[in-house]
């Protein structure tokens, strides 16, 4: 007599299927047939199986060092202090389980030096949709807090939007684009979130990262490089010590800066203020060359040249570096 076949790996196949059909409908009914799986197979946790179909937020999962490491220096040109502060910074902060305060970077420099390409970068090597995740949260201030008579309603709005997303998600991400267009002291509405405190109303905010983008202190970096050029100096000789001090307290200082007299700032609530450096003209190359690779096509060398020598260069006497970086690469290379 035949024994009752077990019901196995086929039938955990078809409700995984199942499951999948439905999670586009609502997560009650996904659960209920991740859950029949898995007890079927007794091959994954139910929270193994379900975050096959859901983004589901990690909180443990460590940062791949080697990867973050490999795609910055091969994708970001010119920007050595970046590279090191960025990759320093969050190992360290994602290998310590128990972090007193969340990570605060802000990153400055002009247009096209590649601010907001390092932190859609960032964004993917913490949680694997990047910009599109669930838990990576970009505000655009000239979108988000336009009109400077309703500073107040934005603060609680913010305060609003970022206790209730790390509620749900502790290793969230805030990304702050154009910083410097954001009426001062908007921003000093998260200034309880970002302290030494385990916990504020209930909720620890210690796991968050806050990436602050902004053109202030452009003109106080390329001074700085300008001097180290007309010294015959490398600029890869430049340290963050160089520009550091610099940058923090110029940007303090700074009406237009959306840190202008920032209990951020005052507190030292911000890790980093990473420089960004005017880009070259044998960057814009590279950024020519890269995005043709990401188009899939043939390196043409006169196309290179030609692009890169259509971008205008400053100061005018010497033309060392490109007004718009390298933002204007891919609209040019549509021409070629």
């Amino acid at each position: 007599m035949r024994r009752a076949a077990r019901p196995g790996r086929a039938a955990a196949v078809g409700l995984l299927l199942a499951a999948r059909a439905v999670a586009g409908l609502e997560p009650i009914s996904v659960g209920i047939a991740i859950a029949a799986a898995s007890a079927l197979t007794g091959y994954l946790s139910y929270t193994d199986l379900f975050c096959r179909f859901a983004e589901c937020c990690l909180e443990e999962q460590r940062l791949n060092a080697s990867a973050l490491k490999l795609e910055l220096e091969e994708k970001l040109f010119g920007q050595h202090l970046a590279t090191e502060v960025i990759l320093k910074a969050l190992t360290g902060f994602k290998n310590n389980k128990n972090p007193k305060k969340p990570l605060t970077l802000s990153l400055h420099g002009w247009a096209g030096t590649g601010k907001n390409f390092v932190s859609q970068i960032v964004a993917e090597n913490l949680h694997s949709k990047g910009l599109k995740s669930n838990f990576v949260h970009l505000f655009v201030s000239t979108l988000h807090f336009p009109h400077e008579q309703q500073i107040k309603l934005y603060q609680d709005q913010l305060q609003g939007w970022i206790r209730g997303n790390v509620s749900a998600c502790a290793s969230s991400v805030f990304i702050f684009d154009e910083m410097d267009k954001l009426h001062p002291g908007i921003i000093d509405a998260i200034k309880p979130f970002l302290d030494y405190y385990e916990q504020v109303d209930g909720v620890s905010f210690r796991k968050a990262i806050f990436i602050f983008l902004s053109n202030a202190g452009g003109d106080l970096i390329t001074k700085i490089a300008l001097d180290f050029w007309r010294a015959g100096r490398k600029r890869e000789d430049i340290q963050l010590k160089d520009l550091e001090p610099v940058l923090s307290v110029g940007v303090f200082n700074n009406k237009h800066s959306g840190l202008w007299h920032s209990g951020l700032i005052d507190r030292n609530l911000i890790d980093y203020f990473i420089p960004f450096l005017p880009l070259e003209y044998r960057h814009v190359k590279m950024c020519v060359r890269a995005e043709m690779r990401a188009r899939g096509s043939a390196i043409d060398e006169d196309v290179v040249t030609r692009v890169a020598e259509e971008m205008t260069f400053f100061p005018k006497s010497e033309k060392i570096y490109s007004d718009k970086g390298c933002k204007t690469v891919q609209s040019r290379l549509d021409f070629h």
